[in-house]
């Protein structure tokens, strides 16, 4: 018998830990699409080809841990993104990457661009219509942007923007402090602001001269 739809995560998960295999079905389905976008953003091009191991191996430390799951007062999903977070760092580590998960500058005031270099990203052209061509570009850009950040920065700007976790579940999902996920945050967005705004100001040009 398959779970009503409104059924919480947390009954699914205490249903599959008493053998329920449909909750788990149910689970997966749910955050599938979302934990995978994940895993493959963080891991970024370099890396894309771990996507599968590492989301296959995130489901099955759900499955090895159902026994002795308990609700610990964050939610399922945030808890299902920590655990595909720390996979990531593996994988990041395996390949020789540094990865620093307690220092980013996270102590220093957030760094924000020169106001010369904010200006593009102020002016971005307005589309007309239905520019297609327009925002694939920009969503390309912005792509390549997010594989320019450091790591802790890049996973606390996917799960607040990305997957939409509050600010809170961010820092529960990453194991730090509130503000420092929050200074994290900040940081991305205004190098995220910058690489943006560099790329779009040619386009800015452009449509001024039409």
């Amino acid at each position: 018998m398959q779970p009503a739809p409104d059924t919480s995560d947390d009954h699914l998960m205490s249903a599959y830990a008493r053998g329920d295999a449909a909750a788990f079905e149910a689970l997966y389905a749910r955050h599938q699409a979302g934990l995978y976008r994940f895993v493959r953003r963080l891991l970024g091009g370099a890396l894309a080809a771990q996507t599968d191991e590492v989301f296959q191996d995130t489901w099955l430390r759900v499955v090895n841990a159902r026994a002795s799951w308990q609700p610990q007062g964050a939610s399922f999903r945030t808890w299902l993104f920590t655990l595909a977070h720390h996979r990531v760092i593996d994988v990041w580590r395996r390949s020789g990457r540094e990865v620093s998960i307690t220092t980013d500058d996270d102590d220093d005031a957030p760094w924000e661009p020169e106001a010369a270099e904010g200006v593009p990203w102020q002016q971005w052209p307005a589309p007309q219509g239905e520019d297609v061509a327009f925002w694939r570009r920009a969503g390309e850009r912005l792509l390549a942007c997010l594989e320019e950040l450091p790591l802790p920065q890049r996973s606390a700007f996917l799960l607040h923007h990305d997957d939409e976790l509050p600010l809170a579940d961010v820092a529960r999902a990453l194991e730090v402090g509130f503000e420092t996920a929050k200074t994290r945050l900040r940081y991305a967005m205004s190098k995220l602001r910058s690489c943006m705004g560099a790329y779009l100001a040619p386009l800015n040009g452009t449509e001024a001269s039409r």
